[in-house]
C-alpha cells in the first residue's frame, strides 16, 4: 500500500500540540508519511523532533489584539511563513492539513488553501482563539471541543466532537508512579500542573503553603521551565520538575487530585481520568479569557471548582483544596464527558481522505 503524506501544524504552547500527537500516535504507520510544520524554536518542534518526525520550522509573527508597532513586522514575517509553507507544500504533497491552532498555523493554513489542499482544524476552548478565527475561512472541515464553541464557526462545515484525548495517558501504573516519586501510601497525592511554561503565581503560592499541604498530601510540582527551586529539592514529600514526558502517565494514575490550568486539552484529559481538579485560569491580563470560560463550564458542569488568580493566596488555595476533598466523592460522580470518542472521529475523517 502507498503511503500518503499528512501535514500536521499548531504550536506556542504545549496544548496545540499534545492533540496532534494524539492523533499522530493513532495513524497507520504503513498508510500515512506524518510531516509537522511549526515555529523555528516554539515547544512543538521539541516536542515533535523526540518522535523523530519530520519537522519544519517557518517565519511567523504574533497574532495580537492589540496595537503595537510589532505588528508592522510581523505582517512581514507571517507573509514569508506562507512563502515557505507554500514551498515545503508543493514538495510533500499532502493529502490533508490538519491545524491545532496557534499563530503558527495561519501561514500554514493560507499556503495549503492557495495549493487546494484539504485543511481541517480543531477548537479546544469555549471561544476560538485568533489563529482558527482567521482559518476557519479557509478550511474544509472545522471540529470543536464545546457545543459553545460551535456557534462561532460555519454551521455547514462545523461538528462537535470533544477533545482527542491521548491514549497513553490511560496506561499509566500507579505503584510506578509511586516509586518514580519516591513516594508513600501513607498520604494522597497532589499534583500540581502550571502549564508548559509554568505559572508564577502558582508556584510560589503552593511553595509558600507547603508547610500545610505536605501535612495533607505529597505533591508533585510541574512547574515549567526554568521555574525550579532547587532549595526544597530535599523535601521527602515534595518533589518538582520542570516538565516531564514518559512519566506522566504514571504520574497522573497515583495523582488523587490536581491543580491545573483551564487549558481545554489538560483538563479535557483529567476528565477523562476522573481526577478531581482545582482549575486556576490564566487572567485576562495574561489571556484573552479562554481558561477562565473553559474553567466555568467545567465547574457549572460539576466536573471541577475554579479558583481565580485574581484571589490566590495560601489561604483561599488551602480553603478551596479543602473544598474539593469535602466533594470528591459528588465531582468524581459527575466526571462523564458527554461527548464520544474525539480521537476516533478524527481519524476516521483523516482516513477518508485516502
Amino acid at each position: 500500500m502507498n503511503k500518503q503524506s499528512i501535514v500536521f501544524t499548531g504550536g506556542g504552547s504545549a496544548g496545540h500540540v499534545t492533540p496532534n500527537i494524539a492523533i499522530i500516535n493513532e495513524l497507520s504507520k504503513n498508510e500515512w508519511k506524518v510531516h509537522y510544520i511549526g515555529s523555528k524554536k516554539g515547544i512543538e518542534k521539541e516536542l515533535i523532533t523526540k518522535m523523530g518526525l519530520p519537522y519544519y520550522g517557518i517565519s511567523s509573527g504574533k497574532l495580537r489584539r492589540y496595537m503595537d508597532a510589532e505588528n508592522v513586522k510581523d505582517v512581514f514575517r507571517v507573509l514569508k511563513g506562507i512563502m515557505e509553507a507554500r514551498s515545503l507544500l508543493k514538495k510533500i504533497n499532502p493529502k490533508l492539513v490538519f491545524s491545532k491552532g496557534g499563530f503558527v498555523s495561519v501561514p500554514v493554513i493560507i499556503a495549503a488553501s492557495s495549493l487546494k489542499i484539504p485543511i481541517y482544524i480543531h477548537e479546544s476552548d469555549l471561544t476560538p482563539g485568533l489563529a482558527n478565527k482567521i482559518s476557519q475561512r479557509f478550511s474544509t472541515k472545522i471540529f470543536t471541543s464545546f457545543e459553545e464553541a460551535a456557534k462561532h464557526f460555519p454551521a455547514n462545515k462545523t461538528v462537535v466532537i470533544g477533545s482527542p484525548i491521548r491514549k497513553e495517558i490511560f496506561s499509566g501504573d500507579k505503584e510506578r508512579g509511586k516509586k518514580y516519586l519516591g513516594f508513600t501510601k501513607e498520604r494522597p497525592i497532589l499534583t500540581v500542573m502550571g502549564g508548559s511554561l509554568g505559572a508564577k503565581k502558582i508556584n510560589e503560592t503552593v511553595r509558600d503553603s507547603l508547610q500545610e499541604l505536605t501535612a495533607k498530601y505529597q505533591i508533585v510540582h510541574l512547574c515549567g521551565k526554568g521555574q525550579k527551586d532547587d532549595s526544597l529539592d530535599n523535601t521527602t514529600s515534595y518533589r518538582q520538575f520542570e516538565y516531564v514526558n514518559e512519566e506522566l502517565s504514571d504520574i497522573l494514575a497515583a495523582t488523587d487530585t490536581i491543580v491545573t490550568r483551564g487549558g481545554s486539552n489538560a483538563i479535557f484529559e483529567f476528565l477523562a481520568l476522573k481526577i478531581p481538579m482545582l482549575i486556576i485560569p490564566l487572567t485576562k491580563k495574561q489571556s484573552r479569557g479562554d481558561q477562565i470560560l473553559n474553567a466555568e463550564a467545567f465547574t457549572k458542569k460539576g466536573y471541577s471548582l475554579t479558583l481565580d488568580e485574581e484571589k490566590l493566596t495560601k489561604n483561599s488555595l488551602i480553603e478551596s483544596l479543602e473544598n474539593l476533598e469535602k466533594n470528591r466523592e459528588k465531582i468524581i460522580s459527575m466526571q462523564t464527558s458527554p461527548m464520544g470518542d474525539a480521537l476516533s472521529v478524527l481519524i476516521k475523517e483523516i482516513q477518508s481522505n485516502r
